[in-house]
């Protein structure tokens, strides 16, 4: 190895090491998008943070750019967050909660190398967590859980624990514990410095950091400061986790069979610090991603990286389309050449850019775990593989989600057509929508497909603000989608289809055949009436989520 070869490969051992590239996950309102504007608060990013309570009368969280989401005081899409910290790299990728728009979080979790669950302290783990959860357990992702809303009356902790357990089938390890009870919350104490941390009045709604003191469990000021009951239940609970606790296990936490969790109120700034210092300390740095050509290692120095998301019009001044990628090995140096998998093709990567929110900078340079905005001139998909033309591979391609909601779609406006074909056809290739034509209908209108009703809302929002095109949308009555084949490649088309006339007969985007139908029974009665047909929930080359 020449001198220069061998610098470069001790700056990208540096670079790997200093990366933490996470997801944020929640149910909806568990405060997944506040604690994501306090980690940036924070770690300098940002010096006021906005209330998310009362978006009338605040700014709205820095994560929440689509003005649909300021809006309704939801996050949609997911939005890409960086800055550094601690001598650390941070990759926040903060996620929709709503399980309309499940589709996007899944997919980002693509490119995570572990995850945050943020639980509301009083409700405790509900029906979305559990199917985030459950993804990020079948990929193996160390997940981090923060138990949030401690401003508030909540669940005792140790009732938090079982019910991990119990209901997720996880077991924790607290790595600091609340001192007081019942929503009167006076501070941490962390189970490693056994420090006890008592936070200040919070005086500023949450908008600046909180100032505390820390103190060792025997000082006086510590007994002085809180009254004998708290201190008591403090000693007592700290015994009962010594003794009857999960023990700190690295390798057990690596494959997700063990949660470290961390206790706080991102909206008071309480144990967001403690938390974000913890989680440094903790986490994984980028790790080892599985290819056609086996195992892509962060160390190797050819680069490589995959597409996760795209999203057009973040700045609709200039009506711009984004790839975010994921970089997975190798040192990325702006305007390089690379082989793109999907096109078999060398194409040069322009203008690559970094975000804060919808805030960006163009970089020169990035390594593995980064994620970076890439302009697309129409030539990226969802889960392309891009690679050093030397070492040509393909990443495994993403799983999909088979749609479940209907409409026809139509420009309300025959002179707006233009602009809504390409507005279509945009946030199908983003991956929010699934697009097919009824077969001998004409060229006016659209079905569209989706995971649930809210992206229909998304859908004609953002046809209207985006491209000024006011939507004509019919739902139909049709709750599922089968991709249709015939063995040995024989072509499968409405007449050759007994019952086809009992649902709808579409085509896709590749021209694949597909049936849709009312439920379950009529798809009984097709396959019972075509024995021959094979049907596929998702097209034939895809997984399915």
């Amino acid at each position: 190895m020449s001198k220069g070869e061998n610098i470069l490969s001790e700056q990208l051992q540096q670079e790997i090491n200093r990366r933490r590239t996470f997801a944020i996950i929640s149910h909806p309102d568990a405060g997944k998008t506040t604690l994501t504007e306090k980690l940036l608060l924070y770690g300098g990013a940002i010096h006021l943070a906005g209330s998310i309570k009362s978006r009338k009368t605040q700014r709205h969280a820095v994560s929440d750019w689509m003005e649909i989401e300021k809006q309704r005081g939801i996050s949609v899409t997911s939005s890409v967050l960086q800055f550094d910290y601690g001598g650390c790299r941070i990759n926040i990728l903060d996620t929709p909660g709503h399980q309309d728009f499940s589709e996007d979080t899944y997919r980002t979790l693509m490119a995570v190398d572990s995850a945050v669950m943020v639980l509301d302290a009083a409700k405790g783990v509900e029906a979305q967590t559990k199917k985030l959860f459950k993804v990020c357990k079948e990929r193996r992702i160390p997940i981090f859980t923060f138990v949030n809303k401690l401003d508030r009356f909540g669940k005792a902790p140790i009732d938090l624990m079982d019910e991990l357990e119990n209901v997720l089938g996880i077991r924790s390890c607290p790595m600091n514990w609340p001192v007081g009870s019942d929503g009167r919350y006076r501070g941490v104490y962390d189970r490693q410095t056994k420090l006890v941390e008592l936070f200040a009045a919070d005086e500023t709604h949450g908008q600046e950091t909180r100032t505390s003191e820390k103190y060792a469990l025997d000082a006086p000021e510590l007994r002085a400061a809180l009254d004998e009951e708290t201190y008591q239940a403090l000693l007592d609970d700290i015994t009962l986790l010594d003794e009857a606790g999960e023990s700190f296990d690295e390798e057990k936490i690596a494959c997700g069979e063990l949660t470290p969790m961390f206790f706080g109120s991102a909206m008071t700034n309480f144990g967001v610090q403690n938390f974000l210092e913890e989680y440094l300390r903790l986490a994984p740095p980028p790790a080892v991603r599985a290819s056609s050509d086996g195992d892509i290692r962060p160390e190797d120095e050819r680069f490589s990286a995959f597409v996760f998301k795209i999203q057009a019009n973040m700045n609709p001044a200039h009506r711009d389309r984004l790839a975010f990628i994921r970089i997975v090995s190798g040192r990325f140096e702006r305007n390089m050449s690379v082989w793109h998998a999907a096109s078999d093709k060398v194409i040069k990567l322009a203008q690559p850019q970094q975000f804060l929110a919808q805030d960006r900078q163009i970089i020169d340079e990035a390594w593995p775990g980064d994620i970076v905005g890439l302009f697309d001139p129409g030539i990226f998909g969802i889960g392309d593989t891009l690679c050093d033309e030397a070492h040509k591979f393909r990443f495994a391609d993403f799983p999909v989600f088979p749609p479940e909601k209907f409409a026809r779609v139509q420009a309300k406006d025959t002179m707006k057509r233009k602009q809504f074909v390409k507005g279509v056809e945009q946030l199908t290739q983003e991956g929010a929508i699934q697009l097919f034509r009824q077969a001998g209908a004409g060229v006016e209108s659209y079905i569209v497909g989706t995971v649930g009703t809210l992206q229909f809302d998304v859908l004609t929002y953002r046809l209207k603000s985006e491209y000024g095109v006011d939507l004509e949308l019919v739902m139909q009555p049709f709750e599922v989608a089968r991709w249709l084949t015939f063995p040995e490649g024989r072509p499968v088309t409405p007449e050759s289809l007994r019952g086809a006339d009992r649902g709808m007969f579409v085509y896709d985007r590749e021209d694949r055949p597909v049936l849709l139908v009312n439920n379950e029974w009529a798809l009984g009665w097709i396959k019972d009436n075509n024995p021959a047909l094979e049907l596929h929930p998702v097209p034939p080359d895809r997984r399915e989520i």
